[in-house]
């Protein structure tokens, strides 16, 4: 067929396609009071070969108690018993990674993270160096992690963090403190039992709860908000209001705030934080403030950004007679107050979800200081 030379071919005007996350999220959990007496048997099918051990890293108040002797050890599995009492650090990670290196010739056949928060993290930092070169803190941001990480396991023994279901480790590095967020941070695996949150002080309940209606709080009101996080959302922050401001028994109020957290952390899977984080994260970084108390020390301050949720927090701090620490930043210098500002003011996606593009019109290192000089 002869074709005309002087035919022209129409461009057609294709519109760009927008992009959307595609996250991942935790593929199998667990949820029930006992349901630890199933971790021997979930672990048996993931196990490679009998040199190849289960690494269960465990808060140190497990210690001699029965729920250590209730972990499921066999062939050469071992556990690592670690104090939650600082925030999780880069050379911790390495540390452990190093240990476990030296000690067996082949990968472990998964680790598994069982306490709250830090001992999550921990879990899921070190499950991603077994698999990828360098120190820890080369990972600190979002999607450095080149190779999937070595199957983790998370199982909380406190609700709130939302560390079990988030795809970030958060870790307090030489220069920063800052989560390794990528694919590979997700627990393969996640036990949920509610019994395991028995015993916990009422203080800690309450800081680390609180972690999570603040995810609600500032997932809801920010610039990020679509229906996937504002369902996730808006149920967690019911369940806290329940838990907090309700009538209802201890072991409910259990149950409700593991689903709470659980909840919470998928509430920013798909969007972010806010202000009190980032700031939070400052108060981390010089300090060494746990992360739930932080950011109950930054939000009461923020009614500014977030009129309804610090004056529903004072309720429930006051209906759990709670009172927080004062004098904390009393007696910085303004190098260490720069410091604090320099970390939060690098949480660009936190500030933006926050306040949008523009947050630096709002957000200035002399708006930081008078607030954490109100701490």
């Amino acid at each position: 067929m002869e074709v005309k030379k002087d035919m022209q071919v129409k461009q057609v005007a294709v519109d760009k396609k927008p992009e959307f996350k595609n996250f991942p999220m935790v593929p199998r959990v667990v949820f029930g009071k006992g349901s630890f007496n199933q971790l021997g048997d979930i672990l048996m099918p993931k196990r490679k070969h009998s040199e190849a051990p289960f690494i269960f890293l465990v808060d140190d108040v497990f210690e001699n108690t029965e729920l250590a002797q209730r972990v499921p050890l066999i062939f050469n599995d071992q556990i690592i018993f670690i104090s939650a009492e600082e925030e999780p650090k880069t050379d911790q990670v390495d540390a452990l990674v190093s240990k476990i290196k030296s000690e067996y010739q082949d990968l472990p056949s998964g680790i598994v993270g069982i306490g709250g928060g830090t001992l999550l993290d921990l879990a899921k930092a070190v499950a991603i160096l077994l698999t990828n070169k360098g120190g820890s803190s080369e990972y600190q941001g979002w999607d450095l992690v080149q190779k999937p990480s070595i199957f983790h396991v998370g199982i909380p023994t406190i609700s709130g963090t939302g560390a079990e279901v988030s795809r970030t480790a958060v870790l307090l590095g030489p220069e920063k403190k800052l989560g390794i967020n990528s694919d590979y941070t997700t627990f393969g695996q996640v036990l949920l039992d509610p019994d395991l949150t028995q015993g916990v002080s009422k203080e800690q309940w309450f800081y680390t709860g609180m972690d999570c209606y603040i995810h609600c709080i500032e997932s809801l009101t920010g610039t990020y908000l679509n229906a996937f996080s504002q369902s996730y959302g808006e149920k967690a922050l019911e369940l806290c209001k329940e838990v907090y401001l309700g009538d209802i028994s201890e072991e409910d109020s259990r149950d409700k705030l593991m689903m709470a957290s659980w909840h919470g952390g998928m509430s920013i899977a798909y969007s972010q934080v806010g202000v009190a984080h980032a700031m939070s994260y400052g108060l981390g970084y010089l300090l060494g403030v746990k992360h739930g108390i932080g950011n109950c020390l930054v939000f009461q301050h923020l009614e500014e950004f977030y009129p309804e949720g610090v004056a529903l927090f004072n309720k429930m701090k006051e209906k759990h007679g709670i009172k927080l620490p004062t004098g904390i930043c009393s007696n910085l210098s303004e190098r260490e107050f720069e410091t604090m500002i320099f970390v939060a003011m690098n949480m660009v996606p936190l500030w933006e979800n926050a306040l949008g593009k523009n947050w630096r019109d709002t957000i200035t290192p002399e708006k930081l200081e008078s607030i954490y000089r109100k701490i």
